[in-house]
C-alpha cells in the first residue's frame, strides 16, 4: 500500500481577538465561543484575507480534550469568497492546557493541535478547494491561531 504524501498550501493567521462568550457547562462539557475578528491567508498560489464574523465553537471534553468547530469565510486578493468548515482536536498535559485557556503564550510542541478543513467556492479556479482532502497544524497564540494547510497527495 501506497502512503499518502502531504504538500503545503497555505498557512491561515486568524485573528481571535474579540474575546470568549462562555455558555458554560453542558451535557456535553464545557462550551466556549470565539469569535472570529479577521486575518489572512497566504501560500504559494493563493492569497487574501479572513472575512470578520466566523466563530470557533469550542467543547471541553470531561477528558481534556478541546474539540474545534470554526466556520469562517476567506476572500481571496482576487475577491473571491470560500467558506471554510474546520473541525479538530486540541489537547496536552492538563498544565499546558490551562496555560492556553488563560492565554499565556505556550510553544506548539507541547500539544496536540489538529483538524481538518473543507472548502467550498463558485469560482473554477478554486475548485482544487473542493477536489482534495486537507489535514491542518495548529498553534494557539494570545490573539491569534495559526493554521498550517496540507494536501493530501
Amino acid at each position: 500500500m501506497e502512503q499518502p504524501g502531504l504538500e503545503f498550501c497555505f498557512r491561515i493567521s486568524v485573528d481571535v481577538t474579540g474575546g470568549i462568550h462562555e455558555p458554560g457547562k453542558t451535557a456535553k462539557g464545557i462550551r466556549k465561543v470565539v469569535p472570529i475578528t479577521g486575518g489572512t491567508f497566504e501560500g504559494p498560489n493563493i492569497k487574501g484575507k479572513i472575512v470578520p464574523g466566523g466563530y470557533d465553537w469550542q467543547l471541553l471534553r470531561a477528558d481534556g480534550v478541546v474539540e474545534i468547530d470554526a466556520r469562517y469565510m476567506l476572500e481571496t486578493d482576487d475577491g473571491d469568497l470560500i467558506t471554510l468548515t474546520d473541525t479538530g482536536l486540541r489537547h496536552g498535559r492538563p498544565e499546558v492546557m490551562q496555560r492556553l485557556a488563560k492565554g499565556e503564550e505556550v510553544d506548539a510542541s507541547a500539544y496536540y493541535f489538529r483538524s481538518i478543513p473543507v472548502f467550498e467556492t463558485g469560482n473554477p479556479q478554486l475548485a482544487w478547494l473542493m477536489q482534495s482532502v486537507f489535514i491542518a497544524t495548529g498553534t494557539r497564540k494570545p490573539k491569534h491561531v495559526f493554521i498550517d494547510v496540507w494536501r493530501v497527495v
